[in-house]
């Protein structure tokens, strides 16, 4: 999917007019749309702006992966990133059996 059409369809799904992500990222509604049909790309600081606005990776947007990032969860890995290794370590068994537990009630249906 192109730049655009990734703007778009994120836009949507977030439930946001092109003027409602403008303001968000400091634009008007047009330029939103000029974007959208990929008739223009916007600065990196713009495109950053954006993705922030739609909870999105700056990778997802501009296609360079297909997995959807919430910013939430980037944060919380830089943040345990910092951490001393053994505090890493704690946390990431704990996440471990988190999502075992998940996949495993996934997919026994529960």
């Amino acid at each position: 999917m192109s730049f655009g059409k990734t703007i778009s369809a994120e836009r949507k799904k977030k439930g946001f007019s092109q003027e409602e992500l403008a303001k968000l990222v400091g634009t008007i509604s047009v330029t939103i749309g000029r974007y959208e049909r990929d008739e223009i790309k916007p600065s990196i600081d713009i495109a950053t702006k954006i993705a922030d606005a739609l909870n999105v990776s700056l990778d997802y947007l501009t296609g360079k992966t297909n997995v959807e990032l919430d910013n939430s969860v980037i944060k919380r890995v830089v943040e345990i990133q910092s951490l001393p290794d053994e505090d890493k370590k704690h946390i990431l068994y704990a996440l471990d059996g988190l999502l075992q537990n998940v996949r495993t009630k996934l997919a026994f249906g529960k």
